[in-house]
């Protein structure tokens, strides 16, 4: 008797640099998979949103002064979740010192404003070793 029939996956690894046309080939490569997968709009929308930020805190905060230097981004799209991360290889960062942007005097400080956005729209986001490799989830939703 057999069982259900495997998962497919749409995976990708690969360092691209600070130019646009790296990232919208990266980003095409994802939004293409979630969509070969039927994730709705509004998700890859959030998914979009999510890795743009990501790449921004990546080539602007962990690549300060190293303009030049590639960030690692790695996917895995399957029917229910997407996997997404992003690693620099600058000195990382501890999340929990960025300013929360919401709170009253923080209204005016330009930072941390990616982050909020990030953990709003993914299932989960997670700095892992000396911070500066973001790892998040975007779990589909129930109803779509």
């Amino acid at each position: 008797m057999a069982g259900p029939a495997p998962q497919q996956h749409d995976r990708s690894s690969e360092h691209i640099r600070n130019v646009r046309a790296d990232i919208e080939r990266v980003e095409e490569g994802l939004l293409g998979a979630m969509q070969r997968h039927a994730f709705p709009e509004a998700s890859r929308f959030a998914m979009r949103l999510a890795l743009e930020e990501a790449l921004v805190n990546a080539f602007r905060h962990g690549h300060k002064g190293m303009p030049n230097t590639p960030v690692l981004v790695e996917y895995d799209v399957s029917s229910t979740r997407v996997m997404l991360a992003i690693e620099d290889q600058g000195p990382g960062f501890t999340p929990e010192a960025v300013p929360d942007p919401t709170l009253d005097e923080n209204l005016e400080v330009p930072t941390g404003r990616g982050l909020l956005l990030m953990r709003a729209y993914m299932t989960s986001v997670e700095y892992v070793g000396r911070g500066n490799r973001v790892e998040m989830v975007y779990d589909r939703p129930p109803d779509a």
